[in-house]
């Protein structure tokens, strides 16, 4: 089992920046052994695919819509991974929740809500214009 919990939310003005954290306890497999993502739900939408990295760090993907803004990174150490986010717009607006799926490829990514079996709560993120 793991569990995670974001941190990190909060109400920014157009153009600034917010890192968000998305910490794990896992029992019977260290954090390390999986691909994490982060998908984000707006008001009256559905849950998207923003970020995922591998295990290893080595493999990262985002969504277009946030390409060039946001880094996603992660502390194996730490069982932490970061979602940095810059020049932030009002569309960025929404709950962000970090998942989890194990894997034994250090390079694999998966990019929908099925392929993830443990998520967080989610953190609300408001970016103001």
């Amino acid at each position: 089992q793991v569990q995670l919990v974001e941190s990190g939310g909060g109400l920014v003005q157009a153009g600034g920046s917010l890192r968000l954290s998305c910490v794990a306890s896992a029992s019977g497999r260290t954090f390390e052994w999986y691909t994490t993502g982060w998908f984000r739900q707006a008001p009256g939408k559905e849950r998207v695919f923003v970020s995922a990295i591998s295990w290893s760090g080595g493999s990262t993907d985002y969504d277009d819509s946030v390409k060039g803004r946001f880094t996603i990174s992660r502390d194996n150490a730490k069982n932490t991974v970061y979602l940095q986010m810059n020049s932030m717009n009002p569309e960025d607006t929404a709950v962000y929740l970090c998942a989890a799926v194990g894997t034994y490829s250090s390079t694999s990514l998966y990019y929908t809500r099925d392929e993830y079996d443990y998520w967080g709560q989610g953190t609300q993120v408001t970016v103001s214009s």
